[in-house]
């Protein structure tokens, strides 16, 4: 029986009498009895109810006390995601299109206005459902960059695949002839990316693409590959970014070198520039890390406006070639409207481009709820090693452990007492999530929390979500997981990533975070320092040009504008930086 029921038909309250007599009146409309109301009966139902209530308000009491602030201003718990979610299904599905009605989605639900309103929310979850679990970042983009975007949708509305447009210009593609020109007021212009290396730096390459493209008002396809379908959500309404399998040249892409005729730098090497007189129908752009000289001289305005006339770019890359962009004159004042705050470029790119399928959201949501929800931190810890010889587990495990400890993002083990209480009150929960290829690294993590307590207190759950052994590139299941582990660190509040890795880039790229970045081992040695906190979230280009184009001559690109910089792990690589970072974080 409910207390509250029960109190209200024993409660008794003064009633206006009709007969303007003044007498008591139950409320039932009946004149009560003393002997009713002080009846053993009676007596003992309150008694029983007060019994059953007790322990329910107690504890109540206890739970109001005992949370913890942060886990009230962090990430929802697991149990308010499940029912926040099921509310956003059932409203989605009320709608008599199957598209649901936006007129009053939160703002955070559009992160800020990167994500357009209108998709079928059914067909990807995550691209409403991401803002349940990561907290709203205060990097926020820029109306001209919305602006810039909502234009390009319906840019990719209008040109992308079997499209009228797009019919019309691939008929030209078809055609063996070059052309004398394309009239950009009528014509549609494409870069097609290739599928081509990891699954980090192809998330990287097209995030670079896709900027290119926006710069040059073209329409960006992607090469689906062998898998890119199943990974990853389409970004814009209406239309696919997906590279139709009827695409005339798509059998050639395994062929395309830098010795093919259509490929750039092989044509500024020949005597006859036909870039310069006629527009052929497509260019190859060879823009991996083996690039030569020629190659590079894309990143000059000057071949740019040669560029420009051909329709079809046809890219292979495994590069994040931002930065360069940002050195180019041309695009600068564009670039400068488009990210104020230059370190988000991948920020907001990687969150507008990169939602993951309904099977990825699957594997990212029930990991998250099972482990990683109702803790008060979660550090994320990326472990790829690139040493060749006997495994680097030990130094590298020493690293890790020298980087936590010296950082204070975990606490240290007391070794002699059994049981250590915490001196500051309630102690922290702290999950630590590590991806890794092998199993080493946790359970090394893992074994020392459980046979030892931490000097504070505090409890530390420690989890890997799979050890594939190895990189096996283009194995569906396995980039599925890599995809959800990248997303995963994303989510977590603190994250270590170890050097030259793009999968520890696409990770705090995604997440807003400047991680502590583990440096590179010598000689199987744990270096002094084992780490530092780097400049920006930004990724870094790890091959690029060192070319002044005006003065055609060598010169080192990190050190000619304030907002490019050498990267931490990488002493030649390239990366963003707001201008007001200093060199002494180097």
């Amino acid at each position: 029986m409910d207390l509250r029921e029960s109190n209200s038909r024993r409660r008794l309250s003064p009633q206006p009498n009709p007969a303007g007599r003044n007498k008591l009146v139950s409320a039932a409309g009946v004149a009560p009895s003393k002997s009713r109301l002080i009846s053993p009966m009676n007596l003992t139902k309150i008694l029983a109810a007060l019994l059953v209530s007790l322990p329910v308000l107690v504890t109540l009491s206890l739970v109001l006390r005992n949370t913890s602030p942060d886990r009230i201003k962090g990430f929802a718990d697991a149990r308010i995601i499940e029912r926040l979610v099921k509310n956003d299904t059932s409203s989605s599905s009320s709608s008599e299109d199957g598209f649901s009605d936006h007129t009053h989605m939160p703002k955070d639900k559009l992160q800020d206005g990167l994500i357009a309103p209108g998709f079928d929310e059914a067909s990807c979850l995550s691209r409403y459902q991401s803002n349940l679990y990561r907290k709203i970042s205060p990097q926020k983009p820029s109306s001209h960059l919305l602006s810039r975007l909502r234009s390009y949708e319906d840019l990719h509305k209008k040109c992308g695949p079997h499209t009228k447009s797009y019919n019309k210009t691939l008929e030209q593609l078809k055609s063996s002839s070059p052309s004398t020109g394309v009239d950009s007021s009528e014509e549609c212009k494409y870069v097609v990316w290739i599928s081509y290396s990891g699954l980090g730096n192809k998330i990287l390459t097209i995030s670079s693409a896709f900027l290119y493209a926006l710069l040059t008002n073209r329409v960006l396809l992607v090469d689906p590959g062998k898998d890119m379908a199943d990974l990853f959500c389409e970004p814009f309404p209406e239309n696919s970014w997906l590279l139709p399998d009827d695409f005339p040249v798509k059998d050639r892409f395994d062929a395309f070198d830098q010795k093919s005729p259509h490929c750039y730098g092989n044509i500024l090497k020949s005597e006859n520039n036909k870039i310069a007189t006629t527009s052929p129908s497509f260019l190859y752009l060879h823009l991996a890390h083996d690039y030569d000289e020629q190659d590079k001289l894309f990143f000059c305005d000057d071949e740019q406006s040669l560029i420009e006339k051909v329709p079809w770019l046809i890219m292979r890359t495994d590069n994040y070639f931002v930065p360069s962009l940002f050195l180019m004159p041309s695009f600068e004042q564009e670039l400068e409207k488009l990210f104020p705050e230059k370190e988000t470029v991948f920020h907001h790119l990687g969150r507008y481009l990169f939602h993951p399928s309904n099977h990825v959201w699957g594997l990212i949501t029930r990991y998250y709820q099972a482990y990683l929800a109702k803790a008060d931190e979660r550090i994320g810890i990326q472990v790829r090693t690139f040493e060749a010889g006997p495994s680097p587990l030990r130094h590298v495990m020493n690293q890790i452990y020298a980087c936590a400890f010296r950082e204070k993002l975990l606490p240290r083990v007391e070794r002699k007492k059994p049981i250590v209480t915490s001196s500051a009150g309630m102690p922290k929960l702290k999950s630590v999530l590590i991806t890794s290829l092998t199993s080493g690294y946790s359970e090394d993590v893992r074994n020392m929390y459980w046979e030892h307590p931490t000097v504070n207190g505090d409890t530390i759950g420690v989890f890997q979500p799979s050890h594939e052994g190895h990189q096996q590139t283009d194995k569906n299941l396995h980039d599925q997981k890599a995809w959800a582990e990248m997303y995963l660190l994303s989510l977590c509040d603190v994250l270590v990533t170890s050097a030259w890795s793009t999968f520890g880039y696409v990770a705090q790229g995604l997440g807003g975070l400047k991680p502590w970045i583990l440096y590179k081992p010598e000689n199987q040695k744990t270096p002094d320092p084992p780490c530092g906190q780097v400049m920006s979230m930004e990724p870094c280009f790890h091959a690029p040009p060192f070319y002044d184009c005006k003065a055609k001559k060598g010169v080192d690109t990190g050190a000619l504008v304030p907002h490019v910089r050498h990267c931490e792990d990488m002493s030649w690589g390239l990366k963003l930086v707001d201008s007001h970072e200093s060199h002494d974080q180097l």
